[in-house]
């Protein structure tokens, strides 16, 4: 049965400042909608998915949240791991609440706050595909689930670095989908998980000597 319907579709291309509607789109599996400027392997960023029912309770303009994707349900009751299939082809892994950025801000003064953990889910592409507004939407099935709070998701990062290896604070902010203006956050965090996550982590500018990991792997 389905759970819901896509009815909307929209792509950030890179350096423009808004969402640009289009009917379809093509899902690149593991990277993200083809054109969109947050495709990418190695985030779990890869596409946002929002729900009508926020638009409803907040009273928003189209696209105000920004995302990629507008379905008829509520998102913020949709878990992480969840596996949607959307069309015929395209199946996402749901990873966690989208936090509610200060860009929202420029849509709408007081916006964020409003929004809260209602601006939408975030997802990786597990599987290509062309997607059409009007598209069903379905429940496939249930993968491990990544945590909302992005200190747990650097920790559950920094756990998964192969032995003998590190991550640099860039790329771990990137696999743990946060901006890199959070590696200030890194020192204090790390010590608080201790000497086994931090000796893990290399600082910007750092010259470890174990190889560096990108991250191969993380999402498998």
């Amino acid at each position: 049965m389905p759970t819901g319907i896509l009815e909307a579709l929209a792509i950030r291309p890179p350096g423009t400042a808004e969402p640009v509607r289009v009917d379809c789109a093509i899902a690149v599996s593991a990277t993200g909608l083809a054109g969109d400027r947050h495709a990418d392997p190695l985030s779990p960023r890869q596409l946002l998915l929002a729900g009508s029912a926020a638009y409803a309770r907040l009273g928003l303009a189209p696209h105000a949240l920004r995302e990629n994707l507008l379905l008829d349900l509520d998102t913020s009751l949709l878990r992480s791991g969840t596996v949607l299939q959307v069309g015929l082809e395209v199946r996402l892994r749901l990873m966690f609440q989208c936090e509610a950025c200060g860009r929202l801000e420029l849509r709408q003064p007081g916006l964020a706050a409003r929004a809260a953990a209602q601006r939408g889910m975030l997802a990786r592409v597990l599987a290509g595909g062309t997607v059409r507004v009007g598209d069903p939407v379905r429940t496939l099935g249930l993968l491990p689930a990544w945590p909302d709070d992005w200190r747990e998701r650097v920790a559950q990062v920094l756990e998964a670095v192969p032995d003998g290896s590190v991550v640099a604070y860039r790329d771990l902010a990137r696999l743990a989908g946060i901006q890199s203006s959070y590696c200030r956050a890194f020192p204090r965090l790390l010590a608080r998980l201790g000497p086994d996550h931090a000796r893990k982590a290399a600082a910007a500018g750092a010259a470890p000597s174990l190889p560096r990991w990108d991250g191969a792997g993380l999402y498998d």
